[in-house]
């Protein structure tokens, strides 16, 4: 079953298995909860689709991943719909000059697990640049321990 969650199933925005994949992930690396009202199940999934005052992109485990999650303020930031963001290469969310930086910080949180205060530039659908500010990004970890990809929680960001 390794990856199977993320490769064959096409995630819904407020699936509360996603969302504890997510949430369970996050609380392991970063030790808070993800969701900071007193929710859980649906109600959880739903605030952090629908309501979080942040942006919480995920990628899926491929060679070359796929945002498999996006709350409504991340695609509002980004300028895609869920359907659009969902085929996106995540990549793509930053421009050809900032992926290796990009990368460089993937990388770095595939070796520690996490890692928080991160700060770059990213691309709007519509070629707007934009920084985000102190992003964290966690490895995702089902229930059985196998890595089914990256989320990024984003705080803050501002255009250029």
């Amino acid at each position: 079953m390794h990856g199977a969650f993320m490769k064959e199933a096409t995630p819904m925005k407020t699936d509360v298995l996603l969302f504890t994949l997510l949430a369970t992930s996050y609380e392991q690396h970063v030790g808070k909860r993800l969701v900071p009202v007193p929710l859980a199940g649906q109600a959880a999934a739903d605030w952090l689709y629908y309501s979080a005052p942040f942006c919480v992109l995920a990628h899926n485990a491929e060679n070359d991943p796929v945002f498999m999650y996006a709350n409504q303020a991340a695609q509002q930031r980004f300028g895609y719909s869920w359907e659009e963001i969902t085929q996106l290469p995540s990549r793509l969310s930053a421009s050809p000059q900032d992926r290796e930086e990009r990368q460089r910080f993937i990388d770095q949180v595939k070796r520690d697990g996490y890692s928080s205060g991160y700060s770059g530039v990213r691309v709007m659908k519509s070629g707007q640049c934009f920084l985000i500010q102190n992003a964290t990004l966690w490895q995702l970890h089902d229930a059985q321990g196998h890595y089914q990809g990256q989320a990024v929680l984003i705080p803050q960001s501002k255009d250029l």
